[in-house]
């Protein structure tokens, strides 16, 4: 039998590429690209409200889908077509040779769906394709198989899997569309020709492709859908580590490092130091009188967002506590996260940096030693802790923290009796703030005033928690887990009441970051929207304080508040102490840079660009224009910003002054 043999029952047609060597390449090819589009609609259903559903946005939606598709198909099938080409026919007519590959096909097809579930699960979660966060999904492989586990009938779904495999398998299979190809007679050198062409396809996409073609559009969900994302995957892999002077638009060092100086030294009491390296952000900060030795216990709430929160027009009932509370606290309602993660959210309240592009600090290499939080209060001989109810190897938090000024209490220094209830991210809100309140009381008791990180874990899927505690019935999705915690930190307050310590405490509650980032442009402004309140009776004026605000300005006016005075490589501001017209706010993924100065949002891209945006918030209304016409004064500080804050990290000038 030949070559030119035909599928049985098939004559003709797409038979003839069947009957060849390659036939199960593009057996595998057709099903590859069907699944792919197939994941592409299904993703875009979920999206739907978000999408422009005419004909030119969807056009370019597939076409640079299916360009994306046909590249990643091309890499899948590497290995493949090498196998084909060094096999004589003899061996490939056999049973060994047979058996095998009916095995890989099998195991291709389950892999491919297994992706495509495996898109849907992460796009309910981050409304993106495969990205920075999923490589780091990778590395902790057991909190997240854990979660999946415990948020997604995990079971039911790989037999699901199973059984579509089993079905399109036995489909191919009954058809004879592999069996012909395994009887065609070739040459080595007929062989060589075509995968050497086949192998020379995707070398040239990796010469000449990356992943900005994918960005067409002003709508994010638009550039999302048009991926293919197993190569966003290998993209983000690739791509760990993003050079600033490759990427991103600059200007010369010394200049940018002076204008960042020349802002930060523009509030009351903010003074630069003479003489000092010219890319140096080193300045003094003064405050008259004496210095505040209170406690600071920080909570940073996991996914807080603030439109959970009454205060910010929620009319669910979720944050009764909360919203108490935000009535009896000095209240920031115009805060913006840095970030998306929580590493982002910890790196901008403990160093007060921009987000840097490619990793947070938290995880980076050579994070030692840097200008803290922790380090500022253990100058001053606080007791400073890192409190987290999960494994703080995660994300690196354990080894951060531990090298930036704090001793880490994680779920591994908790004793069994000190748990009611944990699931695969942590133990449960009120278990750790009971354990808060021991460390508390142990620095008290030695005559130590203590600052405390607080992370915690309970508003976050599964969404579980201890029974009895809210109306909300254990799992309660994200409505729960939010219900939850505003119990816990009520139930924590109302402890630490009877604290002969708690009158000397200032209690700070701000989220990491919001519950979703889901948006149509870039950046949406209102997802990074979050609620800040510090409480202290004794302490602290009640009232709520309107004016733009980063997470990076939380530090500093924390210690604002302190009446603290000290030498600061901090990015942000005391807002206590700034003009209004000054104020401004970073909010960033790990490629996209944004910096918001009142209306107004200015977006760094790693194509060596910017975008410009005019933003409306308010209750029921969020908008986020483009603007044609580029703000060159916001363009040139918001480059200064971040390409200072790179500078600083590159040339070690961030590191704790000693």
């Amino acid at each position: 039998m030949n070559s030119s043999i035909t599928a049985r029952g098939h004559p003709g047609g797409i038979n003839r590429w069947l009957a060849t060597r390659w036939g199960g390449l593009v057996l595998f090819a057709v099903l590859f690209l069907v699944i792919a589009l197939g994941t592409r609609l299904a993703l875009a259903l979920h999206a739907m409200d978000f999408l422009e559903w005419s004909f030119w946005p969807w056009l370019r939606i597939l076409s640079i889908g299916l360009f994306y598709d046909v590249i990643t198909l091309f890499y899948f099938i590497s290995l493949f077509v090498v196998y084909l080409t060094v096999t004589p026919d003899r061996f490939f007519a056999g049973t060994l040779n047979k058996t095998l590959y009916n095995i890989v096909f099998f195991s291709s097809i389950y892999v491919l769906l297994f992706n495509g579930v495996a898109e849907w699960i992460f796009w309910d979660e981050f409304g993106v394709r495969f990205n920075f966060i999923a490589v780091d999904y990778l590395v902790y492989t057991q909190e997240v198989i854990g979660n999946i586990r415990q948020s997604y009938p995990v079971p039911t779904l790989l037999f699901a899997i199973l059984v579509m495999t089993v079905m399109i398998f036995w489909w191919i299979w009954r058809l004879s569309w592999m069996q012909s190809s395994w009887q065609a007679v070739t040459t080595f050198r007929q062989r060589a020709i075509q995968g050497s062409v086949l192998l020379a396809l995707p070398v040239l996409a990796f010469v000449t492709v990356d992943a900005r073609f994918a960005e067409h559009s002003g709508n994010r969900f638009h550039n999302e859908l048009a991926k293919n994302g197993i190569y966003a995957l290998f993209t983000a892999f690739w791509h760990n580590k993003l050079e600033y002077e490759r990427f991103y638009p600059q200007h010369p060092e010394a200049k940018a490092a002076a204008r960042v100086r020349e802002l930060l030294s523009m509030n009351p009491g903010s003074e630069s130091i003479p003489d000092g390296d010219p890319l140096d952000i080193a300045r003094r900060i003064q405050h008259p009188g004496p210095e505040k030795r209170l406690n600071v216990i920080q909570l940073t709430i996991e996914s807080l967002s603030a439109e959970f929160m009454a205060l910010f027009g929620n009319t669910a009932g979720l944050t009764p506590h909360l919203d108490q509370l935000a009535q009896e606290s000095l209240t920031f309602t115009n805060l913006y996260a840095t970030g998306n993660r929580t590493d982002r959210g910890m790196e901008s309240l403990v160093l007060s940096i921009p987000p840097t592009p490619g990793r947070s600090k938290v995880k980076r290499p050579n994070n030692e030693n840097l200008f803290s939080s922790g380090f500022l209060f253990r100058e001053r001989g606080y007791d400073t802790k890192f409190i987290y109810g999960g494994y703080g190897y995660f994300d690196n938090m354990n080894y951060f923290f531990s090298h930036n000024g704090f001793d880490v209490v994680d779920r591994t220094r908790l004793a069994s009796h000190e748990i009611t209830h944990e699931n695969i991210w942590g133990v449960a809100d009120e278990d750790l703030f009971r354990r808060v309140l021991v460390e508390a009381d142990g620095a008290h008791a030695v005559g130590k005033p203590f600052y405390h990180f607080v992370m915690t874990t309970s508003n976050h899927r599964p969404f579980t928690y201890p029974a009895g505690r809210i109306d909300i019935p254990s799992p309660g999705g994200r409505a729960g887990g939010v219900k939850y915690t505003d119990w816990a930190i009520g139930a924590f307050l109302q402890q630490a009441r009877s604290r002969p310590w708690f009158d000397d405490t200032l209690f700070v509650i701000v989220a990491d970051h919001c519950a979703s980032s889901a948006g149509k442009s870039d950046l949406p402004v209102f997802r990074y929207h979050i609620p800040l309140m510090i409480y202290a009776p004794r302490h602290v004026v009640p009232r709520m304080e309107t004016g733009l605000m980063s997470q990076i300005d939380v530090t500093p006016t924390v210690l604002g508040l302190l009446g603290w005075s000290y030498t600061s490589r901090f990015f942000g501001q005391d807002l206590l102490r700034s003009d209004l017209a000054l104020r401004r706010a970073f909010i960033g993924t790990y490629q996209k840079l944004g910096l918001i100065v009142g209306d107004r949002l200015s977006v760094l891209t790693p194509q060596q660009s910017a975008r410009f945006y005019r933003f409306t918030r308010g209750p029921g209304r969020e908008s986020q224009e483009l603007l044609a016409v580029a703000d060159e004064s916001m363009l040139f500080d918001t480059i200064a910003f971040y390409q200072t804050a790179h500078i600083m990290h590159q040339k070690r000038l961030d590191q704790w002054l000693r």
